[in-house]
């Protein structure tokens, strides 16, 4: 009797090993530290400004690695974090807005394994750390939109209550509404009492003025809302990147930290996490005219559009971002520009039907309102300025009423549309974001701790191999092989799926080496007893792996359901503990089943006159 794969088994194994060792090498190669160049909305890249950047580095003395144009993104490479550091403050004072800057960490894989789609798994934020930012509530700001839904409360409680005001007005911190007289004055003040508590309300009785102030106690909530709310929509936002295990959390008063594992495209995260774009719907204003002065009359708001021109809107919003329950980006059926599809809440489709319907043939506009920041160097000293963009993106005739989902068009590109889709997806903040400090974060586990953790693995698998080798002398240099590829498949599976690794993913991968190892025992020792029984080498071979097999199977089967009702039911570290479990599981039955066994009958399954197993 021989011992052998039939061809399309050798085959099989031979094809799985090739790709497990190519799709493994990204992990060998280690990351760069770079500076993304990301365009803003009006701006490119291009070879010109590839010429530019590295001109502005060449000027301030940095030597780059390399620099890379791909999908309308600059990468430069550096050769350590000091230059990277540098040279993302020159890039940011000389491009201002018009770019966003980012650090990141690019892997060095070689382009002829990025060309076949060979990535390196991500690793966490305890192994190998990530882009940390720090964001700033504006708090005022958030203050300040309390206060005009306040200001837009009291006109429609006014209304409702039917009681006549001349004008409600946000001023420094104050809602003012003005009375005809003291009798109105008298009633105002009642029902907004009664209904608005969280206002603190004064009166001047000699100009029938109702003076309303924001009381500490609602102060308060809507600071504590502002972070509480922007942290839920930043986690949110996050998801939409496909970013793993991020750490999201309050830090002080009126500050968030995120931080962010293996992420490729750090200027996109930037440009996601910091925008606090959103869209209004409003009416335009078409019985009234900007005054020659520019000023709007009572009502009314000057807007712009894109190439500038004055557009004069009803100050009365219909629908915000806030309503949006779902969105997606696409293509226009008719004229197959870019266009965001958008779902609208109860509330929101309401008030849009209730609006189109009353209003059929004349135009309402889009605005889109983006806030931003710009840093600029002045006398050495770098400036931080935030300003607010409102432009109107698109103005169209009412011709029926709208459902709760329609489209809007007038978008510059699809990647626009698809941004500006994520954002009202993600769930609009409560108040602005400021980015006020970015960096790149090494592992939380400490540098020494992940060295500690790799030589003792490293030592345990010398030690395991020793023993195996001496105790099951040929077929323990087989068991030993079959577990360096079961370490091999596992790693090529993870890139793959493009899995992020954490100190308990790292406990996984022990735990399946253990398992791998006691497979190789199983088989051994069975051979060992088929051998004493007095059976002939070669059939003592066929039937240690084909007794063994049963045991293998059954052990394997009941962990692998334990380890599919932690993927289910877990999440965060203990879902990416039993993701490599899982995959350790079916890597090591083919190891130990299928390459052993190949490198059994590669050595041993030949030999018409075998007598002695060395075992």
């Amino acid at each position: 009797m021989r011992n052998s794969f039939p061809v399309w088994k050798n085959i099989l194994v031979i094809s799985v090993l090739a790709l497990a060792f190519i799709y493994s090498l990204p992990n060998f190669f280690g990351e760069n530290p770079s500076v993304q160049l990301s365009p803003s909305r009006t701006a490119k890249v291009d070879q010109s400004t590839v010429v530019q950047v590295d001109k502005l580095l060449a000027d301030a003395g940095l030597k780059t690695l390399k620099t890379e144009l791909s999908d309308k993104r600059l990468l430069v490479r550096f050769a350590d974090e000091e230059a990277q550091l540098k040279a993302a403050d020159v890039l940011k004072v000389a491009l201002g807005d018009n770019y966003t800057v980012a650090l990141n960490l690019a892997p060095a894989t070689p382009s002829w394994l990025r060309a076949i789609n060979a990535q390196p798994m991500y690793l966490g934020l305890d192994l190998r750390g990530g882009v940390h930012f720090l964001l700033q509530v504006d708090m005022p700001a958030a203050i300040q939109q309390a206060e005009e839904r306040y200001a837009e409360d009291i006109r429609t409680l006014l209304r409702d209550n039917k009681i006549r005001y001349l004008s409600v007005e946000r001023e420094k911190g104050v809602i003012e509404v003005k009375f005809q007289d003291g009798a109105t004055l008298g009633q105002g003040r009642d029902v907004v009492k009664k209904e608005l508590r969280g206002l603190a309300l004064d009166e001047n009785a000699g100009d029938n003025l109702l003076v309303a102030k924001l009381g500490d106690p609602e102060v308060r909530e809507i600071r504590k809302n502002a972070v509480s709310q922007n942290i839920i929509t930043l986690r949110n936002r996050v998801n939409e990147l496909g970013v793993a295990e991020p750490v999201i959390q309050q830090q002080g008063e009126d500050r968030i930290v995120v931080q962010l594992p293996g992420v490729q495209d750090t200027a996109r995260a930037k440009e996601i996490l910091g925008a606090t774009a959103t869209l209004e719907f409003r009416l335009v204003d078409s019985e009234h005219s900007i005054g020659p002065d520019g000023k709007a009359p009572l009502g009314s708001r000057v807007y712009r559009d894109r190439a500038g021109k004055p557009i004069l809107l009803q100050r009365k919003i219909i629908v915000t971002g806030d309503q949006v329950v779902d969105a997606s980006s696409g293509l226009e059926q008719q004229s197959g520009s870019s266009a965001v599809f958008i779902n609208l809440n109860s509330v929101g489709a309401k008030k849009m039907a209730d609006t189109t319907k009353d209003n059929i043939g004349k135009a309402m506009a889009v605005v889109f309102i983006e806030n931003k920041q710009e840093t600029k160097e002045v006398n050495g000293q770098k400036v931080v300025t935030k300003k607010t963009v409102e432009e109107v993106i698109n103005v169209a005739t009412i011709r029926d009423r709208f459902s709760k989902r329609f489209q809007i068009t007038g978008l510059d590109s699809s990647d626009e549309a698809r941004n500006l889709a994520l954002l009202l997806r993600a769930g609009a903040l409560v108040a602005p974001v400021d980015i006020v400090e970015e960096r790149t974060v090494g592992p939380s586990m400490g540098k020494e701790n992940i060295e500690i953790g790799v030589k003792s693995n490293v030592y345990g698998f010398a030690a395991i191999a020793i023993f195996m080798i001496v105790y099951y002398r040929v077929f323990g240099i087989f068991s030993v092989v079959a577990l360096g590829v079961n370490v091999l498949l596992l790693v090529s599976a993870l890139s793959l799926i493009q899995a992020t690794l954490t100190l308990p993913g790292l406990a996984g991968i022990a735990l399946t080496v253990g398992m791998a190892i006691d497979a190789n025992v199983l088989i051994n020792e069975r051979i060992r007893e088929e051998l004493r029984a007095g059976i002939s080498p070669q059939m003592a071979i066929y039937a240690g792996y084909e007794r063994a097999f049963a045991t293998i199977l059954d052990s394997n089967v009941t962990t692998f359901v334990a380890g599919l009702a932690l993927f289910i039911l877990g999440s965060g570290p203990i879902r990416g503990f039993a993701l490599v479990l899982l995959f350790g599981i079916l890597t090591s039955m083919f190891s130990a089943v299928l390459v052993s066994r190949f490198l059994v009958n590669l050595t041993y399954g030949r030999q018409r006159k075998l007598n002695k197993l060395a075992i």
